[in-house]
């Protein structure tokens, strides 16, 4: 069962991608995720996005006691497995680390990082300050191997210290 922050983590992620504020997420939800990050992007990675977006949109669909909607409990659901899939957790980072690598220099710049989240917020949002904390080794850049980590950290973590508790922004006050 998640505890009170893990809760509050997946709280903030749900809110982020519900566009339409109605408490349920629907495939429309991905799919407008999808299209706003597309659009902070070079032309062209709109279908990869939407593929990364369907996925997740599967697996939280298929964990749903109605395949049309997913509710945060059914995600909840599905992020109190992960602590025991930690290679499915790793591999859904490193599809997620591609998206974000918009140059496929193998890092991910702030300006990246900055683009990721506004496009899940679907507003501005100043993140030197969370960027600089998942940056663990200081050279200006998250690598593969730091995102990996910080998202696994986020997803299957309960340790609000913990870096990648901020992966999406600050976590939620305890």
């Amino acid at each position: 069962m998640a505890s009170t922050f893990q809760r509050g983590k997946v709280e903030l992620v749900f809110s982020a991608m519900d566009a339409d504020g109605d408490g349920i997420l629907r495939e429309s939800d991905f799919e407008a995720l999808a299209r706003r990050w597309a659009s902070v992007r070079a032309a062209g990675d709109e279908e990869r996005l939407r593929s990364i977006m369907h996925g997740w949109w599967g697996t939280l669909a298929a964990s749903s006691r109605d395949p049309d909607s997913v509710a945060v409990e059914d995600v909840l659901t599905v992020v109190d497995l992960l602590g025991r899939m930690p290679d499915a957790v790793a591999a859904t980072a490193e599809v997620m680390f591609e998206a974000v690598d918009e140059d496929g220099d193998g890092r991910i710049s702030p300006a990246e990082y900055r683009r990721m989240i506004e496009a899940w917020n679907g507003r501005s949002t100043d993140t030197a300050a969370v960027f600089s904390r998942l940056d663990a080794d200081g050279d200006g850049t998250i690598s593969r191997a730091e995102f990996v980590l910080h998202w696994s950290e986020f997803w299957s973590g309960d340790d609000p210290e913990a870096p990648g508790a901020h992966v999406f922004g600050a976590p939620p006050a305890l």
